[in-house]
């Protein structure tokens, strides 16, 4: 077994960082955000795959007429992920506003607010050769992924200095008995609202004419830049899994543990890959959350299809593994791998732990280089993670073929590395059997002899 000690210890400070409000926040925030981006990538995949004239179906002149909706699918696109800095923050603020005790949606928008206050909203457009300063506009630039970080921080500091400001009596706008209960809180808050807004508007200005900078351009080169260019890099992607992994051996849900660094970062890279490829870009990012569920968790956490295989075809004896087995295969298909993770056991057994560890990092680098050397195209589609393998390759990246060959690839170098590891624990059940056999034959003899 593994050690306790270390087991507890990490418990103790797992459990600790996922009770923290602004942990808490994050995570459910970017939960709600999903169904957004996944409306944004059905958009981006019926505009190429549909309505698309160079490899859509209206490519060919029967369904040629398809292209003129196309339009519809970018509005869809635009409305979604060049918005999605803008639905994090109204989240973020709400989640924290509800932790903080209040019960209507107004910290979300006063979160809202306050990130518009500290973002310029004037654009400098050049228009033949002559440039003109734009007012009164919020650039793409602030709404979309690369403002996330910036509005995180916002939401965050925002909602806490009106919570706290809330709280205080004096600040409280008191309202006769006969005014409605709705009326009346929105009395009381408008004092904190308005020191709320005006010191993080305040805050804003300050900083820049201090530095020079401003909030959003400081927040991205020093925090959200360095980030992503150490998850969205092979290493950095490895040593997430590593940790995810790990987590999960010792019976805590991994996944959870790393969903509020690897949210924000590889939501955002697939939602830059994703208007590239509307706009018929140059795809920029291999490492996305679809390239994490295609290749690194194929079948669920450990790519556990690659267990379930190797258990119908080297266990005999260990009836239990294989009747688990059984039952996984349906949730595995939808890469839900609960029973097998909980039910084998994998977590505190260290032969089925070692590859669960190893395989998602071996398909990892496997699903990188396919990718890097062009054999496999870049995801470009947010796909939902419970879209089973094989179509989730052809879907996330627009229909590559060598997508597909990669991730059947990894699925057979899964099976490989599990193999082993079934077959010892398929050896101890056998040297069991033996021992219990031997003791029951020596037990009869002893009853022959008396």
């Amino acid at each position: 077994m593994l050690n306790n000690a270390f087991t507890e210890k990490l418990n103790y400070w797992a459990g600790w960082f996922t009770s923290l409000k602004y942990v808490m926040a994050i995570k459910q925030a970017f939960v709600m955000l999903m169904p957004v981006i996944i409306v944004g990538a059905f958009g981006v995949l019926i505009s190429n795959m549909v309505m698309g004239t160079q490899s859509g179906l209206a490519a060919f002149e029967t369904f040629a007429f398809l292209a003129e909706y196309r339009p519809i699918m970018g509005q869809i696109n635009y409305a979604t992920l060049n918005f999605l800095t803008i639905g994090a923050i109204f989240m973020i603020g709400l989640e924290l506003g509800k932790l903080n005790g209040q019960n209507n949606a107004y910290s979300g928008l006063l979160a809202v607010i306050c990130f518009v206050a500290v973002i310029p909203t004037t654009y400098e457009v050049v228009v033949a050769g002559e440039a003109f300063e734009v007012t009164n506009v919020i650039a793409r630039q602030y709404t979309d992924t690369k403002g996330l970080f910036l509005g995180m921080f916002i939401a965050i500091l925002s909602v806490e200095v009106y919570s706290k400001l809330l709280t205080m009596n004096s600040l409280q706008i008191k309202m006769p008995d006969s005014v409605p209960p709705n009326v009346a809180s929105s009395f009381s808050a408008l004092l904190p609202s308005i020191i709320t807004v005006t010191a993080i508007a305040t805050f804003g200005f300050a900083f820049y004419e201090i530095s020079g900078m401003t909030l959003y351009d400081a927040t991205y080169a020093a925090i959200q830049r360095p980030l992503e260019g150490a998850i969205q890099s092979l290493p950095g992607v490895l040593l997430l899994m590593f940790l995810a992994q790990v987590f999960w051996v010792v019976g805590i849900h991994g996944n959870q543990m790393i969903k509020p660094l690897r949210e924000p970062l590889l939501l955002g890279a697939i939602a830059a890959n994703m208007t590239a490829y509307e706009n018929g870009e140059e795809i920029p990012n291999i490492i996305t959350m679809p390239f994490w569920d295609i290749y690194m968790s194929i079948g669920g956490s450990g790519v556990t299809i690659g267990l379930l295989v190797a258990v119908f075809l080297v266990c005999k004896k260990r009836k239990d593994m294989r009747e688990i087995a059984k039952l996984s295969v349906g949730p595995g298909a939808f890469n839900i791998n609960e029973p097998v993770v909980f039910g084998m056991p994998i977590m505190l057994n260290p032969v089925l732990a070692i590859p669960f560890i190893i395989t998602p990092l071996v398909t990892g680098v496997i699903g990188y280089y396919a990718t890097a050397i062009g054999f496999a195209g870049k995801a470009v589609v947010m796909i939902p993670w419970t879209c089973p393998p094989i179509l989730s390759a052809w879907l996330a990246t627009g229909g590559s073929l060598g997508a597909v060959v990669t991730q059947l690839a990894c699925i057979v170098t899964a099976i490989i590395i599990y193999l082993p590891f079934v077959k010892i624990c398929e050896n101890q059940f056998k040297e069991q059997l033996d021992n219990l056999e031997a003791e029951e034959e020596k037990v009869e003899a002893k009853e022959a002899l008396a």
